[in-house]
């Protein structure tokens, strides 16, 4: 058996997104997002914080930059805010030459320091403004809106950056978004928490739109830049990897495949097979939207590569019945401890994460099976820490369990490119610093960087950050 290793040329960095580090929410005419409108309503984001302040990247985008090569960091990952851009985020709205010339000065900085930039044209901040006509449910405006906003973005930065994702998560747009109504702009069925919203049915439109939005930046991207500019463009999908509750229980293995289908082919096999896969239709029926011929030659084939955000793993335990109309995951549990009692992994500050790092091997080999080998891009993958924001900052910066994770995360994908055959090429930590964590606010650190909100928002490394560069010198192998 070769030693497990990575090439050479791998391409390893950290990611960040727009609200989640930017701040300066009014600052150069940039408009509200979604996000900054869902901040305003009491109660929806922990300690009723927001991200108007944040990491304060906008100011200190050089600081930030000066982190990453004192890190070692070959990439940087980051998005844009659309409403930075063009304030009301229309096709026939005005564009802001100031909050572009934010980007291209932030690009200019990363290339003039080593770093390549993969940017990220939307990570869940929809502009406020195209809430006028429906946002994300609205098909023919957001498909239009976001491809004339994607052509922008290619003709300003495209002959510096050669990595491009479309869409971050659109798995999170559209359920946590239009199901559970926990992110931006928060519909759901749940009366208690919206006045508007339909669980049943939105989620699988808003999915169905941002595919299509997906196809058409990608068309002209290749039609219009590729050729000369050379760079290659793919969508960013998340998922957790399954182990069955019962390993004994056909049921339950089965309804892991059906999970992984749910969270992963819903959009994955659009792009690389043109139709959702067949589980999700027989539970649906006509609540997931059909795809017209046009709209299927525009999605299938749209990746150049494979974008990867993972985190974790669980147990998946099978429903029997008939599932609820708000049902997303495919009439099944997705659980933290199985039959035998035994927790798929330790502790972390977010309900959701229990590291597992077996399940990230298994996971990136799933996924070079089914879409047939495709080049693969983890552009997230890191842990909150248990108690972390309640700690000092000598503390915080000594997080050897973060140490930990990191190391047996990035082994077990050097494993998986080593020993299964998978074509990964490269990974992005989340975070490069701790940020605004969405609906969680500030109580839940994800970062490398430990970020001092209270005294001017300075940065310190963590002992992670200074674990990254060392960890990949060990693993990329030299050919």
């Amino acid at each position: 058996m070769s030693r497990t290793s990575l090439p050479k040329d791998f391409l390893w960095g950290f990611a960040t997104a727009s609200y989640q580090v930017e701040g300066a929410p009014a600052e150069d005419a940039r408009g509200d997002s979604i996000w900054d409108v869902f901040c305003r309503i009491p109660g929806k984001i922990a300690g009723n914080e927001n991200g108007d302040i944040a990491c304060d990247s906008y100011h200190r985008y050089k600081e930030d930059v000066k982190l990453l090569k004192d890190m070692g960091a070959r990439a940087y990952r980051f998005s844009i805010s659309w409403s930075r851009v063009i304030p009301l985020g229309g096709r026939e709205d005005p564009v802001n030459q100031k909050g572009l010339q934010y980007y291209i000065d932030l690009v200019d900085e990363l290339l003039a320091n080593g770093i390549e930039p993969m940017v990220t044209l939307f990570h869940w901040d929809l502009p406020q403004g195209l809430e006028r006509y429906g946002g994300l449910l609205n098909k023919e405006e957001f498909v239009a809106d976001y491809a004339q906003y994607s052509r922008i973005i290619f003709q300003a930065l495209g002959d510096k950056v050669k990595y491009w994702v479309t869409f971050n998560e659109p798995w999170c747009s559209s359920i946590l978004g239009y199901n559970e109504g926990v992110f931006a702009p928060g519909r759901t069925s749940n009366r208690s928490k919206s006045s508007v919203g339909d669980s049943s049915t939105e989620p699988w439109l808003v999915g169905h739109n941002l595919l299509i939005a997906h196809g058409a930046a990608v068309k002209i991207y290749r039609e219009e830049f590729k050729p000369t500019q050379k760079g290659q463009i793919g969508i960013t999908l998340n998922g957790d990897w399954v182990e069955p509750w019962d390993p004994e229980d056909p049921k339950d293995i089965e309804a892991c495949q059906r999970k992984l289908e749910f969270a992963i082919s819903w959009f994955g096999d659009v792009v690389y097979f043109g139709d959702y896969p067949e589980s999700m239709r027989k539970q649906l029926g006509d609540r997931l939207p059909r795809f017209t011929p046009e709209e299927k030659d525009l999605v299938q084939g749209s990746n150049d590569f494979y974008g990867m955000n993972h985190y974790c793993a669980n147990y998946i335990k099978h429903r029997s019945g008939e599932p609820e109309p708000e049902d997303y995951l495919g009439n099944l549990e997705s659980l933290l401890v199985n039959k035998e009692g035994q927790e798929i992994g330790p502790v972390t500050q977010s309900p959701w994460l229990r590291p597992h790092a077996v399940g990230f091997r298994k996971l990136l080999k799933w996924i070079s099976d089914r879409y047939g080998r495709p080049a693969i891009y983890v552009t997230e993958n890191g842990t909150s820490l248990k108690g972390e924001n309640d700690l000092s900052k000598e503390e915080i910066l000594e997080d050897d369990f973060r140490v930990w994770y990191f190391k047996e995360y990035v082994t077990a994908m050097a494993e998986a490119y080593t020993h299964d055959d998978v074509d990964v090429r490269g990974y992005m930590a989340w975070s490069l610093m701790d940020n605004f964590e969405w609906a969680e606010g500030f109580e839940t650190r994800f970062g490398v960087t430990f970020v001092d909100y209270h005294n001017g928002q300075q940065r310190f490394p963590k002992k992670s950050a200074k674990a990254m560069k060392g960890l990949f010198d060990s693993l990329m192998r030299e050919s």
